[in-house]
């Protein structure tokens, strides 16, 4: 893997989970599943900056070359009050999946109503848009297992995770035959189209430790709010700093202080995944955006380049991009850290 950002030109395929990712949702609880699905639209909130993060990433004027797909776990019944959510939000999705669970139920694949791999493995792959040149930009977060679910797709995509490999992963995630045909049939199609998956980014909203994280390697970046993926996108100049400025100020709004964002600033130089030379650029970068004299956003900057002068010693490799991951042993781990929920008594374990 290259790590190499998009191209001028390219479609550029925005792929975001929405409970706990877009949306600030608890299911912890069967309480906490009657109060989200008894919410009304204007009742839902999304995550600090992500509404603003997509905004800027769906740029109108950039709207022919970029699509974005949700793929939720929330049930198929709640279709209407979030799509009304989104609208509210000026976010209309190109594709909306919900997962089907009264159908499962019916069937008795009790499994199938907490298990998210065959489900959101099989809906990336459905949604899989091919062209001449692809970049795509995955969000989830460390609730479930999107970490390895897109990581897996990603990898499918670029020929690492043959079918030999894959029919033992689903096995060990204890698939249905329906789901395990579905995803080897797609498999079939999709093998070796391109290594098309740039960044992978997943919001730490259970707070789960850093080095969690690290066998996916570079591709999948944990962050603890929206700032730190839009400062990833513009080292990468998918984003403008107009579009940082944006989220620095939802961010403000929703109580941020310019101290907590430059801390966000260095925990990613502490890590390496941003250098300290890129913060030196948006930080010259936000100097000459006029809206920048907004009290909030000048704040930053000042803080920004005082940032920057305490870690102009700070000099972390990047982390490395992977070519081979061990998928049956992160599953195999990932079970044991998992909380077992039921459902009228029956263990949802995935």
């Amino acid at each position: 893997m290259s790590g190499e950002w998009m191209g001028s030109g390219h479609l550029l395929h925005l792929r975001w989970d929405l409970d706990k990712t877009y949306l600030r949702t608890e299911f912890d609880s069967m309480k906490d599943l009657i109060k989200t699905y008894r919410q009304k639209a204007e009742d839902k909130v999304a995550v600090s900056g992500a509404r603003a993060l997509l905004q800027a990433l769906l740029d109108p004027h950039e709207r022919r070359t970029r699509r974005v797909t949700f793929v939720s776990g929330s049930p198929t019944q709640m279709r209407a009050v979030l799509t009304r959510k989104l609208r509210l939000d000026g976010i209309e999705p190109d594709v909306f999946i919900l997962k089907p669970n009264l159908n499962n139920i019916i069937a008795g694949r009790f499994r199938s109503i907490r298990g998210q791999v065959g489900y959101k493995l099989a809906a990336l792959m459905r949604t899989y848009v091919e062209a001449v040149h692809l970049d795509e930009l995955l969000f989830g977060d460390d609730a479930e297992q999107d970490a390895f679910i897109y990581s897996l797709y990603a990898d499918i995509l670029a020929g690492r995770v043959d079918a030999v490999q894959l029919a033992s992963i689903l096995a060990a995630c204890k698939l249905y035959r329906q789901e395990v045909d579905e995803v080897m049939a797609l498999h079939g199609r999709l093998y070796n189209s391109g290594d098309a998956v740039r960044r992978i980014f997943i919001h730490l909203e259970a707070r789960s430790p850093i080095d969690r994280f690290a066998p996916y390697g570079a591709r999948v970046v944990p962050i603890y709010n929206y700032l730190q993926a839009a400062l990833v996108l513009h080292q990468g100049e998918v984003l403008r700093a107009r579009d940082i400025v944006t989220v620095l100020e939802a961010m403000s709004q929703a109580g941020y202080t310019p101290e907590r964002l430059s801390n966000s600033v260095q925990d990613l130089v502490r890590r390496g995944v941003v250098q300290v030379a890129d913060v030196e650029r948006l930080a010259a970068e936000l100097g000459a955006v006029e809206t920048t004299r907004g009290r909030t956003v000048s704040t930053f900057i000042r803080r920004l380049r005082t940032t920057v002068a305490d870690l102009e010693h700070v000099r972390r490799a990047s982390p490395e991009w992977l070519e081979e991951i061990n998928y049956l042993g992160l599953y195999h781990s990932a079970r044991f850290r998992r909380t077992r929920h039921r459902f009228f008594g029956i263990p949802l374990l995935d």
